[in-house]
């Protein structure tokens, strides 16, 4: 366990922001080796996001809710509750399977950064919208949920050459308080529509990634 002088697991403190600097390289080469996306590649974020922070409980440090040590833990986010425990375990297996199936069908469809075009680019989207917003659903962790989802947002993102637009810390703003309560009842549409804001307002002006064609913002 974290000495006491150390930040609380949840402050955004210097060591959390070194340590998730540190995940997000990690995710950057994954992303360029096109590294299979996996829960055991969660677990690892979450080990080093937590490294030298002060958390209640060794045993929720890179542990999903329902394995031992976390079989009551039950999480709630305002009037919303993540997946059961008794749930997690199964709920996560589906999680991977779909994402390694779609990822699998993306690389196949474009298997270069340069290869993507406008339609590769709306399903990128897509993918990293229902990844966050499943992830926070399920909220497997018994902290930092948010910030893995965003990781594995970004991690989709950068995957197909674009560009990484969540923050991980601190957490971002309104629309995305909105769009990740959407996601726990299920809905990862708001989602979609504001990583794809956010994507198109870092390229206002620039050629995009993959064609280098310019898409149209609406007036």
């Amino acid at each position: 366990m974290a000495s006491g002088s150390a930040p609380d697991w949840d402050a955004d403190s210097p060591i959390l922001r070194h340590n998730l600097a540190r995940v997000e390289d990690s995710i950057r080469a994954d992303a360029k080796a096109r590294v299979q996306p996996s829960l055991a590649a969660a677990r690892a974020w979450h080990v080093a996001m937590m490294k030298g922070l002060a958390v209640p409980n060794p045993a929720f440090v890179g542990r999903f809710r329902g394995e031992t040590g976390l079989e009551d833990v039950g999480v709630r986010v305002g009037t919303l509750e993540g997946t059961h425990p008794d749930l997690v375990a199964s709920e996560l297996e589906q999680f991977e399977d779909r994402l390694q199936r779609t990822v699998a069908a993306l690389d196949g469809r474009y298997p270069t950064v340069d290869s993507l075009d406008l339609d590769g680019m709306d399903a990128v989207i897509e993918l990293a919208a229902w990844a966050h917003s499943e992830w926070v659903r399920i909220h497997p962790f018994g902290n930092g949920n948010g910030r893995s989802a965003r990781i594995w947002a970004n991690l989709f993102l950068m995957r197909y050459g674009m560009r990484p637009v969540l923050r991980l810390r601190p957490r971002p703003d309104t629309p995305y308080g909105n769009a990740g309560r959407a996601g726990m009842q299920g809905d990862s549409g708001p989602m979609a529509s504001l990583i794809r804001s956010l994507h198109d307002a870092a390229f206002a002006g620039q050629p995009i990634p993959g064609k280098q064609v310019t898409r149209k913002t609406e007036k």
